[in-house]
């Protein structure tokens, strides 16, 4: 109990930290694997093929098990200062922009934008964690017992930064939610503690993010144009690279790939806040790439540049204009 309680604390100590730059968004969602056995998907074509997704609304709408376990999960990681974000109430924040989405196209061939559920709802929640629950209950002889598995995913990256799996106690008479507390609970100690070594992590070594460069084709500039900084004359694409190593924590990003028209880094650690008038506001990719902006805005470059934001954890620039 004393190790639970200090747990806790410990827990609650990350979460005022963290909310200092900004308040961390936690979302529980089926897994893939739940929703498939459950025949809980929907089929959509992309690029001429059809890909099998999740279907969280019908999941949501036919499983009066899954509605159990994810209030259950909403309580037991709120009790731990984790509140979460409804799952219910952001697929209906989707089905409102909907329809803007379904018309916007690309001016040149007339594109639709191609996004799965899941890039979906993590645009319009903007969950930092996405927490990728998937659970069966199974009977033993006259009692009912259940496994579990939780993934903690960032939803910047995609990338796991905490998990858990287990199985309660068999029982002939509890509910499918407090099988699930029970199950659970023993497990919530170690995942709250990894939850917070990610966000340890985070304010040692900043938030992980993408940033993609790229051209307008009638910009008149590209990447390996040469220009003079400081004495040092240049391609533009290396003057970049100069920035993201003086303006990222401890210089950390890697570039992926660089042509004439473009350029992709990841692993890009930015700062979790930044100064805004004489105030410490939380620093996001968006935020981040619009300092790039108006730095290539300035001499020697004078370079305008369109900043498009794809999901919580990539952002485009696009020289050449607004």
């Amino acid at each position: 109990m004393k190790k639970s309680l200090f747990t806790i604390a410990l827990v609650l100590m990350a979460i005022l930290m963290f909310g200092q730059a900004k308040k961390p968004i936690i979302m529980v969602v089926p897994s893939d694997n739940f929703c498939v056995q459950k025949g809980y998907t929907m089929t959509v074509n992309a690029n001429g093929k059809d890909q099998v997704l999740p279907d969280y609304k019908k999941a949501l709408q036919e499983s009066d098990e899954l509605r159990l376990v994810m209030i259950k999960m909403g309580a037991i990681m709120a009790d731990r200062g984790f509140p979460l974000k409804d799952l219910e109430q952001s697929l209906k924040s989707i089905e409102s922009e909907s329809a803007e989405i379904s018309m916007l196209q690309s001016k040149s061939s007339g594109a639709a934008i191609s996004e799965t559920p899941i890039d979906i709802l993590k645009r319009t929640a903007k969950a930092d964690i996405i927490l990728d629950l998937d659970f069966v209950v199974k009977r033993q002889g006259p009692n009912n017992y259940i496994t579990f598995t939780m993934k903690g995913l960032d939803a910047y990256t995609n990338k796991q930064v905490a998990g858990v799996a287990g199985a309660g106690a068999p029982s002939s008479s509890a509910s499918v939610d407090l099988l699930l507390e029970e199950a659970v609970l023993s497990h919530m100690d170690n995942f709250n503690g990894q939850l917070m070594t990610f966000f340890d992590d985070m304010f040692k070594n900043g938030r992980e993010v993408k940033l993609v460069v790229r051209v307008w084709d009638n910009a008149g500039v590209d990447l390996e144009q040469d220009f003079d900084v400081n004495g040092t004359s240049d391609m533009l694409s290396f003057h970049i690279e100069n920035w993201l190593a003086e303006n990222t924590v401890s210089g950390r990003f890697s570039t992926v790939d660089a042509t004439e028209s473009m350029m992709r880094f990841e692993q890009v650690r930015i700062p979790m806040t930044f100064t805004n008038n004489g105030r410490e506001t939380a620093m996001d990719t968006r935020r981040f790439a619009s300092t790039l902006s108006k730095y290539l805005s300035g001499e020697p470059f004078n370079i305008d540049s369109k900043i498009y934001q794809r999901g919580l954890g990539e952002a485009w620039l696009i020289l050449g204009e607004k």
